[in-house]
């Protein structure tokens, strides 16, 4: 198994260790910009953010847990967790802009976020499947069906990492367009920008570290299959 190979540590311990950083970061950020006053719901400032661009069809739901907060493609619906949908901090409007972020790079047709999505089912299997075979073909890895199955898991994983690749962009963009409209639309002044931009800033360290996490688990495996192979 992997939790017996010392190796496997030395690959994955660092964007473990970051992953935890950046949970703490984006925690204690959101906390702490939630104390910081804004002029607007959450939800009303993703409301001004769309209508704004002409996007009044994109429906704003509450929904329940904590930064559960997404754009949903299909339903062409913002889903703001309870935190974020009625709260009047810099926080909630900085994460709620964030997903109508989205909602522009979907009415835009934005190119890595079409293939995300469409990444989406094959990185669920992949995360999954891809690591338990991997896993059995390393304790078999003396035999010929070993090998299969770990470069079966190794294919299988590597739509995990063209999926994590894929969302970087994906979320910085978004990112990036809430941090302009949040301005440019008056929902926040531009000396409280900084302020959101903490909050973008600790969430986009989590992007980074799965990426991470993902990148560095693939290459274990296949440093695992190159050995056996000499």
């Amino acid at each position: 198994m992997l939790i017996f190979d010392p190796v496997y540590f030395l690959f994955v311990l660092p964007p473990l260790l970051l992953a935890m950083f950046a949970q703490w970061r984006v925690k204690s950020t959101f906390e702490s910009m939630s104390q910081v006053p804004a002029r607007m719901t959450g939800a009303q400032a993703a409301r001004q953010m769309l209508d704004a661009a002409g996007l009044s069809q994109v429906g704003i739901e509450r929904v329940p847990g904590h930064l559960s907060d997404h754009y949903d493609p299909r339903a062409k619906v913002l889903r703001l967790s309870d935190g974020v949908y009625n709260q009047r901090s810099m926080a909630a409007v900085g994460v709620a802009c964030h997903e109508a972020g989205h909602a522009f790079q979907d009415a835009k047709n934005y190119a890595p976020l079409i293939i995300r999505n469409a990444a989406v089912p094959a990185a669920n299997f992949g995360s999954n499947t891809g690591v338990l075979l991997a896993s059995i073909g390393l304790m078999l890895s003396s035999i010929p069906l070993g090998r299969i199955l770990l470069l079966a898991g190794i294919l299988l994983f590597g739509a995990v990492v063209f999926f994590q690749l894929v969302n970087l962009p994906v979320e910085f963009d978004a990112s990036n367009r809430a941090r302009h409209h949040l301005v440019a639309d008056g929902i926040i002044s531009a000396n409280e920008e900084h302020f959101v931009a903490k909050v973008l800033n600790a969430a986009a360290l989590t992007y980074v570290a799965g990426t991470l996490q993902a990148v560095m688990t693939l290459l274990y495996f296949v440093f695992r299959f190159m050995g056996d192979r000499r």
